[in-house]
């Protein structure tokens, strides 16, 4: 049965929840009578057991059973680390 898993790769854009993100997976397809390119996004909400995974970050997930109502995704593994951007604060005038 494990073969048959299905495995996407994508980027972390929400890890809000806890122990759970959104991975946004971005398929190009060609348009069938233009020939232009098309993206194709998809978000996924993704199992996180150790709450490891940062904005954006680029994960590999694997197909599973259902663990939730939306998910049936989990993070096989971090494959890059995203920079962080530290923002701060101004001063209010």
């Amino acid at each position: 049965m494990d073969g048959k898993r299905k495995i996407r790769f994508g980027r972390v854009v929400s890890n809000r929840m806890d122990k759970t993100v959104v991975v946004a997976v971005e398929t190009p397809k060609r348009h069938p009578l233009y020939g232009k390119a098309i993206r194709r996004v998809v978000k996924y909400k993704a199992h996180d057991e150790k709450n490891r995974c940062g904005l954006g970050d680029l994960v590999k997930i694997i197909e599973t059973r259902p663990l939730s109502r939306y998910k049936r995704w989990r993070v096989a593994e971090i494959i890059t680390k995203g920079e962080m951007v530290t923002v701060e604060p101004e001063e209010i005038t």
